[in-house]
C-alpha cells in the first residue's frame, strides 16, 4: 500500500508508520515534530548517518545504546573523543559499529562545536515552506529535495560528514522541517 493505512488502534498512519510497534511509537510521537536545540539535532543527524544502508528500525531498537555510547551526544563530550573512545565504541555491541560512522560522528561533533550559530540555526535555515501540499501517497514523497541538498552542501562546508542530500532530506523529515505524513494520517 502506498497511502495511510488503517491500524488495529483505529487511527490512519503513513504506510511504515504501522508496520512494528517500534515505527507506531516513533511515528506517532516524534516523526515530523519540530526538533529544536543543538544537542538535540546533533543527535538526529548522527543518528541518520548511522541509519545509511541499513533500516531505521534498527536504529531505533539501539537508540538507548548510542545514547550511553555517544554521552547523550552532547557535542562537547564527543568533539573530545580520542582513538581510545573510537576503540571502544568499536568494541560495543549496543550500537552499530562502523568505523567510517564513528569516525564521522566524532569529526561531526567537532564541526557542530566551531559553528557560528549552533546546528539549530544552520539546519533550520534550510526549512521547507510550510505551505506545500500534503502528500497523499508515498510516493509522492521525495527522497531528495533542493532544499536537503543545499543543507547538505551547508554541513559539508561546515565540516560534516555522511550528510549527503538524501540523508540531509531524511533528517529534514524526522526533525519537522518538512511535513510528509500523508494528508489522510492522523499525525498531520
Amino acid at each position: 500500500m502506498t497511502g495511510a493505512v488503517l491500524g488495529a488502534d483505529g487511527l490512519r498512519r503513513c504506510g511504515w508508520g504501522d508496520s512494528a510497534d517500534d515505527y507506531r511509537a516513533y511515528h506517532d510521537t516524534e516523526w515530523g515534530r519540530a526538533v529544536h536545540g543543538d544537542q538535540a539535532l546533533f543527535e538526529r543527524i548522527s543518528l541518520e548517518a548511522f541509519q545509511s544502508g541499513l533500516s531505521w528500525i534498527t536504529i531505533l531498537r539501539r537508540r538507548a545504546g548510542f545514547r550511553a555510547a555517544f554521552r547523550d551526544f552532547s557535542i562537547a563530550a564527543v568533539a573530545e573523543f580520542d582513538d581510545a573512545d573510537v576503540e571502544r565504541l568499536l568494541a560495543d555491541t549496543g550500537i552499530i559499529r562502523n568505523r567510517a560512522k564513528i569516525l564521522a560522528t566524532v569529526a561531526n561533533a567537532r564541526a557542530a562545536r566551531e559553528l557560528d550559530g549552533g546546528l539549530d540555526e544552520l539546519i533550520w535555515g534550510f526549512a521547507a515552506e510550510p505551505d506545500r501540499p500534503a502528500p497523499r501517497t508515498l510516493a509522492e514523497v521525495p527522497a531528495v529535495t533542493p532544499e536537503s541538498t543545499a543543507l547538505a552542501k551547508a554541513l559539508k562546508r561546515a565540516g560534516f560528514r555522511f550528510v549527503g542530500p538524501t540523508t540531509a532530506y531524511a533528517l529534514m523529515q524526522a526533525c519537522g522541517l518538512v511535513n510528509d505524513h500523508l494528508a489522510d494520517c492522523h499525525a498531520r
